[in-house]
């Protein structure tokens, strides 16, 4: 891999770097496919999700803390077939709430899923 993100638009990651914090650092910008989310970003201080779902067309920004996650899941529709990731979907629980992801491919769902934990566990 190159220097800086990782990301599958560059709009995308445009909008997250007008947001960042002051020595905050991005590390994947990802799309996310289907109905709510827009996109799932991993920095060193927390996840950001692009939410849709909102009544009026309206899109949230939301930003969550790495030390607020609970857990970071893996979901598959089907029966495990012995590879942690043979799926393209994740769940990011904080409390009260549950933010599902579905990713353009299993390796960007891996990735975002090991950073989050990686974060979780340092925390």
């Amino acid at each position: 891999m190159g220097e800086g993100p990782v990301y599958d638009k560059k709009e995308q990651l445009q909008q997250v770097q007008s947001g960042l914090l002051d020595g905050e650092t991005i590390y994947c910008v990802y799309d996310a496919v289907g109905a709510g989310t827009g996109f799932l970003a991993v920095t060193d201080k927390r996840v950001i999700l692009q939410d849709k779902s909102f009544v009026g067309k309206r899109i949230a920004i939301t930003s969550i803390p790495h030390s607020k996650i609970y857990s970071v899941s893996v979901l598959s529709d089907k029966s495990w077939t012995g590879s942690f990731f043979s799926t393209s979907s994740i769940s990011i629980s904080i409390s009260g709430h549950e933010y599902e992801v579905d990713f353009r491919g299993t390796e960007k769902a891996h990735h975002a899923h090991n950073l989050i934990l990686w974060h979780m566990m340092e925390g």
